[in-house]
């Protein structure tokens, strides 16, 4: 007998869906995911850099503009978004305190200045830490969303057998963060080694993750046998045991930390003439990948104990933490091949990870 497993409609925490012709494309593919809603990442062209449209701020996307664009896309069948904040040279305290007050601003994301795509706005963390950026942020309870990799490495520290940029953020940047802004709600996006679950799970318990499913899967090994480059995504994955790491927080029965956040980003072309662009694109098959990454960890996705586990990461840590409204509709996956299809748009193709990996899916969203 087929195992099923109903659960319900969950948030994607972590997501890009890009603007123009990408945009309705990538949202559908949450919609087919039975996503209730997402946290929308802010670095599309132009980034999200101001809160309201009517904002004289550079030549920035609003957070009031976009949210309203991934809603008008979902047709409907998003029940909330949030966008954060890109935190650039141009944010300011007042502007926090504006945002929050209006009810549009709820989170903000900091990216290491050049980290990782679309990270060209970005800047130094003491920035905001000086000029009252974050004091705002944690008077207002908007929480922190943060690329956590330290910027400006020489290559041998940036990805090293002794130490790599996540892992010198998480001893360096953020106990000093935490500390000085003790009341500050973060999530650490798209964690990837055990340095940084370990300081997760010691912080105040308003601290908290999100795991993609690369991450819970693949190590740096799956990326460069046979230059897997549909993986390559930042941070990057990283050891083994980083990842075990990874998989027992995620897994663990009593996880209040730790939930999901796919990091899905789209690309119609991963080599250019810059190098390969970073991310792995798994819109329409993240709950597929998650229950495969669960069983791999362990969990017996069989026993109602198991289940209990995945829908706890996947459905309700994460909701619970950015108070979105609890999802009244259902979904099941069944223990059945996942047909994968690319994502085609425009006359180009968005490949889907597990297709870039040359695998099949052992899990599919049983279909309505």
């Amino acid at each position: 007998m087929t195992t099923e497993i109903t659960l319900p409609q969950w948030y994607d925490l972590h997501t890009h869906f890009r603007q123009d012709e990408t945009l309705p494309a990538t949202v559908a593919d949450h919609v087919a995911m039975h996503c209730s809603g997402a946290l929308a990442m802010p670095n599309t062209a132009p980034p999200v850099g101001k809160i309201f449209e009517a904002d004289n701020v550079a030549n920035y996307k609003s957070v009031e503009q976009y949210r309203k664009e991934i809603l008008t896309a979902a047709g409907g069948a998003f029940t909330d978004v949030i966008v954060p904040l890109y935190l650039t040279q141009d944010t300011t305290a007042e502007m926090i305190e504006k945002g929050a007050a209006a009810g549009l601003l709820k989170a903000c994301k900091y990216y290491p200045p050049h980290g990782t795509t679309g990270a060209e706005f970005g800047a130094p963390l003491d920035r905001f830490m000086n000029n009252g950026v974050f004091q705002a942020m944690q008077d207002a309870g908007v929480t922190l969303c943060i690329h956590g990799e330290e910027h400006g490495l020489t290559p041998e520290r940036y990805f090293d057998r002794g130490e790599n940029a996540e892992e010198i953020f998480y001893k360096e940047r953020m106990p000093r963060l935490v500390d000085n802004f003790p009341q500050l709600r973060i999530v650490g996006e798209h964690l990837t080694t055990k340095t940084g679950v370990d300081f997760i799970l010691a912080a105040p318990d308003h601290v908290k993750a999100n795991i993609t499913p690369q991450h819970l899967i693949y190590t740096i090994g799956n990326l460069l046998n046979g230059l897997k480059y549909h993986l390559y995504c930042l941070p990057l994955v990283k050891f083994d045991a980083d990842r075990t790491a990874l998989r027992n927080a995620a897994t663990a029965p009593d996880n209040t930390k730790f939930f999901a956040g796919t990091d899905s980003a789209p690309h119609t072309r991963k080599t250019t003439p810059c190098g390969c662009a970073a991310g792995c694109y798994t819109g329409g098959i993240a709950p597929q990948l998650y229950a495969q990454a669960f069983e791999m960890a362990g969990i017996d996705l069989d026993a109602a104990d198991g289940q209990a586990v995945l829908q706890k990461f996947l459905c309700t840590i994460g909701r619970e933490f950015y108070n979105l409204p609890k999802p009244e509709k259902t979904f099941t996956l069944e223990r059945l091949p996942e047909k994968l299809r690319p994502l085609e748009i425009g006359g180009q193709t968005i490949i889907p990870l597990p297709l870039g990996m040359e695998c099949e899916l052992p899990w599919r969203i049983k279909p309505c």
